[in-house]
């Protein structure tokens, strides 16, 4: 499993980090900067366009093991002989989701190149919106839906697009302070992978090796990625990488088994788990804004993050706070699968404590400072 796991985050983080680099130094000339005013918390113009990086990160790796792929299938048994004895077994397997994998990653760019659009020229909320619903529901349409153990396509279906498009969202919000989407992304990916890699496939009763080697890969891309990412930021993902992340750790777990058979039907929660932080720094953000009269689509200064920084933290402990609220909750995921009903219930109820604890504290604070809303 060793070989699987440094395998699928040493060449990703390796491409990330170069291309993060040459996109650095050419960002001007691409037009990719992002300049200070407004909500913006940085004090000077900074590269963006680092899901270029992120991108490409995924890409080059995923497409030579591709080709490697096929052309030991073209060989024979003969040429398999090098490999760990788990892989080879799986050859066939891979082969027959390649399709799968560069269908979902083709959604992904176009959701990228979005981005870079609306960072380099700006898009209306609605375009944004429309391109995204858009992509979903096409990847619905082909088969990757939540299940929830529901014979009912037009309830899973709009819920799937829902899951979708709110996660590219909420990947997007989450992109406001240094380290911050890319840090949360890599530690909620981490988590699934070991969900996949540790608990077997309740149907076919084997590891998860596409899913979960599927997810280290974008692992070692996001860390490639955060060293050129972390404070003092010298490079932003902007908007076409947190709408890339986003989606792919959606399409991630909607391809995913989480439960069947006997494993229990709770584990389909895991996601929820790994995810509570930035689905709370949504909803509550839209919430604020909301009720404040103000779009949910249009930016400010309200996201956790902030609010953490009005407390007294400074950005750097706030975005170590997240992390650490993140890998919290997500601990939780690891342990759906052990427990029963009752178990799952306090593992629920420990992931809504932690959120609730968080909101306490943001309110005080707020209030402590006059900020109160």
């Amino acid at each position: 499993m060793i070989w699987l796991i440094l395998g699928s985050l040493i060449p990703s983080m390796a491409v990330a980090a170069v291309a993060a680099l040459v996109v650095r130094r050419r960002a001007e000339r691409w037009g990719l900067i992002d300049r200070p005013g407004h909500r913006k918390v940085h004090s000077k113009p900074v590269a963006t366009g680092g899901g270029l990086a992120i991108w490409l990160g995924i890409v080059a790796p995923l497409a030579v093991g591709q080709a490697v792929l096929a052309i030991l299938m073209a060989t024979g048994p003969e040429a398999t002989g090098w490999l760990p004895g788990f892989i080879a077994p799986h050859l066939p397997g891979l082969m027959e989701q390649s399709v799968k994998l560069w269908t979902l990653l083709a959604g992904g760019t176009v959701l990228l190149i979005l981005g870079l659009i609306d960072d380099r020229r700006g898009l209306s909320w609605k375009t944004r919106l429309g391109v995204q619903t858009a992509v979903a529901v096409v990847m619905v349409a082909m088969g990757w839906r939540l299940s929830l153990f529901l014979d009912m396509p037009w309830l899973t279906g709009p819920l799937s697009v829902l899951w979708i498009v709110g996660l590219v969202n909420s990947f997007n919000m989450l992109d406001n302070m240094d380290g911050l989407s890319a840090g949360v992304a890599a530690i909620a990916c981490a988590m699934l992978a070991t969900v996949m890699l540790m608990a077997p496939d309740p149907v076919g009763d084997q590891p998860q090796l596409f899913v979960g080697g599927f997810l280290l890969v974008l692992v070692g891309a996001l860390l490639g990625f955060l060293w050129h990412n972390r404070p003092p930021a010298r490079l932003f993902m902007g908007d076409g990488g947190s709408y890339l992340i986003g989606y792919l750790v959606a399409m991630a777990t909607l391809t995913a088994t989480f439960a069947g058979h006997s494993v229990p039907r709770h584990a389909v929660l895991a996601p929820l788990c790994v995810l509570a932080v930035p689905l709370y720094d949504t909803i509550t953000v839209v919430f604020i804004r909301l009720r404040s009269g103000r779009s949910p689509f249009v930016g400010d200064t309200s996201h956790f993050s902030h609010r953490l920084v009005e407390l007294g933290m400074t950005k750097t402990q706030a975005v170590l706070t997240i992390y650490l609220a993140t890998g919290t909750c997500g601990l939780g995921a690891l342990l759906l699968r052990r427990v029963d009903a009752v178990g799952a219930g306090i593992i629920l109820l420990l992931v809504g404590c932690v959120l609730v604890l968080v909101g306490i504290l943001e309110t005080v604070g707020r209030r402590g400072n006059g900020k109160g809303e």
